[in-house]
């Protein structure tokens, strides 16, 4: 570090109309800091920065101007009569300010011994109420009496950032941040990459820290309640400088100084071996550094690509052996020792305790493991993971436990620790007689099978016959060139989808249930059910069925555009869908829904709409699909109650999530997350805004709030867009997504919004799982916890159809 000819003033501090030019510095009062200018390496630039004074390996902890550097000694540092830093070069232009908007009377701007460089009254010693502060604005490093982490009532995000590189600190690559899109936890970043994390807070330390322990160097705590959400550490031996830094290749380390050597040392580091890197098994899998392989699959799981696998590519993970029960004869496998899996797929309650959290996993098909969130004394508290486990490892200490639910068969006669399951007769009973009832089904349509033949379905629960016609076997076969790749359009939880070609010319898609799927045969049935009795313009048309042999399919019209999400989450495609098409689509939508709802022989809830199931035809008119998942209701019905929850997290609504309650108002949830993603361009599912940790929802409720709604808008369509309709769109999503269901409109309502400019209700907050959020719908709902979620995290994880 160069610094040229330092000269320091006598103070600490500056005044309104003071400067300190290149070559002046201020002092913390102990003499542990010095600011001033400075050039890193063996760079010639200039910066203004904070470093340590006394140590003869004085290192930069802070830099004003790390973006904007000058290119010679000319700059001055000055504080404004209003209270505002701002670094100026040679022509007087601003290169850096503090940018704060309250202003202060006779402020001064002063470097304390903690090395925090604040703005404050010139009178006023409280750090609480001062104008501006560095520690709120962190660099790379991390220091005692520090906060990293969210304050939401300032709506502060803190932060570190590595340096490009040794001899240039503007912004790099690598980001370590905590993460609240579940439960809390720290992760480090390469760009949008993760490249490690910390696993959640357990009550004693961070769950994939386990050298985190009681040390003679610093004292460390984690702070979360609903304004703040934040880790820091204290100093316990004041001789003994220490701090945290993020280098220029991503890695955490934790320095403390040695007088002794006159060095600093690495005291810990976040990533110590291969099994610290993010996901290296994949799903499912557990990385042990002490095992060779590093990587083998959990119990009663399996690699999903064996050969892969043994060749040491294990970043695909793994799959069950036996799928999961869901009816009562789940258990649970007990792991000791681990770094608990990644929850940005969570829920959590501070209350339960751990037979409480285990009934209450068993209760929702989605959960796969629970653990407790606070493991002091005897362990309190409920953390629950849904869809697959990533980045589990083993510890040889200080590990934690986590309770992994799997089918009864692969547990055996008892599982390790709590499971409270147990299998009924009348669960078995039921099985098996569906089993018989299916497979007298598939009797009935094999003996009256012939191509084109029109079959009658008696469906017991509505006492009507479905005409539809039924398709050999071996007309699908040969419109869909014997199943090949090359006809494949997806695949999804019910099977794998084909392109076709009958005789005539005519072009269709076939859903083909795969092997083995309780999910795609129940979905099948549900199919056949709802959609053989629908017809609208804006629905997807079924065309027949085949059921022959082992095969069970669905044939429907094939729509060339595919769908939704592959335009407006693609960069290139997205520009196909300029606002006039993008706001039909929307108004179809609507339209499709309110049949559904109010206008259908059967009153129908989706339960599943998100952008993946609404197809596009060849003039891009919107077709909802995938109706495996819906439900009818009768003419008085308002909602009602499930214990298993299916959907897909991002468009699942927060009532049906946590309490299993879905009505109508489900569906008006769902279609405002995806007019959301239409006018935005972006997922709600992983949204992630480098300035906060909001949900594509809650970002557009405050820009709304902000009155800076059109900064949500992709950026694709701004040349075609009209304001009016983009505004209305998202004033009326908003009022789609409220938290509570009551407060949402029907969509003989929306369908009137969109079509009109009558003036609309301004919403209440989103129910974008944000603790708070959840913690209301709890309370409002009469629930006996108190309990919380976060951003996007659904109780259910159906993975896209």
């Amino acid at each position: 570090m160069s610094l040229v000819l330092q000269i320091s003033y006598a103070s600490d501090s500056i005044s309104a109309g003071q400067n300190i030019t290149d070559g002046q510095t201020i002092v913390s009062p102990g003499g542990n800091f010095e600011l001033g200018f400075f050039s890193p390496g063996s760079s010639k630039n200039r910066y203004v920065g904070v470093w340590y004074k006394k140590l003869s390996a004085g290192r930069v902890i802070w830099v004003a101007n790390r973006e904007n550097p000058l290119n010679d000694s000319s700059g001055v540092l000055k504080l404004t009569p209003q209270g505002v830093l701002t670094l100026l070069n040679r022509n007087n232009g601003v290169v850096w300010s503090s940018n704060v908007s309250r202003s202060a009377q006779n402020p001064i701007a002063q470097l304390l011994d903690s090395a925090n460089f604040v703005i404050k009254e010139g009178n006023d010693n409280d750090l609480g109420d001062a104008i501006w502060q560095s520690f709120d604005h962190p660099c790379d490093s991390f220091l005692a009496g520090m906060k990293f982490g969210i304050d939401r009532a300032k709506g502060l995000d803190r932060y570190l950032t590595s340096w490009k590189s040794v001899d240039d600190p503007s912004l790099g690559d690598f980001t370590y941040r905590l993460d609240s899109s579940g439960y809390p936890q720290l992760i480090v970043r390469n760009r949008s990459v993760v490249q490690f994390r910390s696993g959640p807070w357990n009550g004693l330390r961070f769950s994939g820290f386990p050298q985190l322990s009681l040390n003679p160097v610093y004292s460390f705590g984690f702070v979360f309640n609903q304004n703040e959400i934040y880790y820091h550490f204290n100093i316990l031996n004041s001789s003994v400088p220490s701090m945290l830094v993020l280098n220029e290749n991503g890695i955490a380390q934790h320095f403390s100084w040695v007088d002794r050597t006159h060095d600093w040392i690495l005291y810990s580091s976040a990533q110590t071996d291969d099994c610290d890197t993010y996901a290296l098994c994949g799903g499912n899998g557990n990385c042990d550094i002490a095992s060779s392989p590093k990587c083998v699959c959990l119990t009663g799981f399996m690699p999903k690509y064996p050969s892969a696998w043994e060749f040491g590519d294990w970043s695909n993970g793994c799959v069950r052996r036996t799928e999961l029960d869901c009816l009562g004869g789940d258990k649970f496998l007990k792991y000791t020792g681990v770094k608990l899996p990644d929850t940005r797929q969570s829920w959590f309650n501070v209350s339960m305790n751990l037979q409480e959290c285990e009934q209450t996993c068993l209760r929702n098909c989605s959960c796969t493991a629970y653990s407790n969130l606070d493991i002091r004394g005897q362990g309190s508290g409920c953390l629950l993971w849904f869809g697959d486990l990533m980045d589990i490892r083993q510890f040889n200490e200080n590990g934690q436990d986590i309770y992994v639910r799997m089918a009864a068969s692969e547990v055996g006669g008892s599982s390790s620790g709590n499971t409270g399951t147990r299998k009924s007769t009348g669960i078995i009973v039921s099985t098996v007689l569906s089993a018989v009832l299916l497979l007298g089904i598939m009797a009935v349509f094999i003996k009256y099978r012939r191509d084109g033949q029109i079959f009658r379905c008696c469906h017991q629960n509505h006492g009507e016959d479905l005409d539809l016609p039924m398709f050999d076997l071996t007309t699908i076969v040969n419109a869909t060139n014997n199943f090949s790749e090359d006809n494949k359009l997806g695949e999804g939880g019910f099977g794998a989808v084909y392109k076709g070609v009958l005789r005539n010319g005519q072009e269709i898609a076939v859903k083909r249930l795969s092997e083995n799927s309780r999910q795609g045969q129940d979905e099948f049935k549900n199919e056949v059910v709802y959609i053989a009795k629908l017809q609208h313009r804006n629905l997807v048309k079924i065309l027949g069925c085949c059921v022959q042999v082992d095969e069970m399919m669905l044939i429907y019209e094939f729509l060339p555009n595919r769908s939704l999400d592959c335009f407006i989450f693609d960069q290139e495609k997205g520009v196909l869908l300029d606002w006039p098409r993008r706001f039909s689509i929307i108004n179809g939508i609507a339209s499709g829904l309110l049949y559904l709802h109010r206008d259908s022989r059967l009153r129908i809830i989706h339960r599943d709409l998100k952008a993946e199931n609404i197809l596009l035809d060849n003039e891009m008119n919107p077709k909802i699909s995938d109706f495996g998942l819906a439900r009818s209701f009768g003419g008085n019905d308002s909602e009602a109650n499930t214990k298993r929850v299916v959907g897909t997290y991002g468009y699942i609504s927060p009532e049906y999530a946590i309490h299993g309650l879905y009505s109508i108002k489900s569906d008006v949830f769902s279609f405002g997350v995806v007019v959301l993603e239409i006018v935005s361009g972006q997922r709600n599912r992983g949204f992630n805004h480098p300035d906060n940790h909001l949900s594509l929802l809650g970002f557009a409720w405050t820009l709304f709030r902000d009155r800076k709604p059109m900064k949500l808008v992709d950026p694709s369509i701004t040349s075609t867009f009209n304001p009016a309709e983009v505004l209305r769109s998202i004033h009326m999503a908003l009022l789609c997504v409220q938290q509570n269901p009551r407060d949402r409109p029907e969509m003989s309502s929306v369908v009137m919004m969109l079509g009109s400019e009558s003036a609309l209700p301004y919403p209440k907050q989103p129910g974008f799982f944000s603790e708070e959020s959840v913690s209301e719908a709890s309370s409002s709902s009469g629930g006996k916890h108190q309990q919380y979620s976060a951003n996007e995290m659904t109780i259910s994880d159906v993975q896209p159809q």
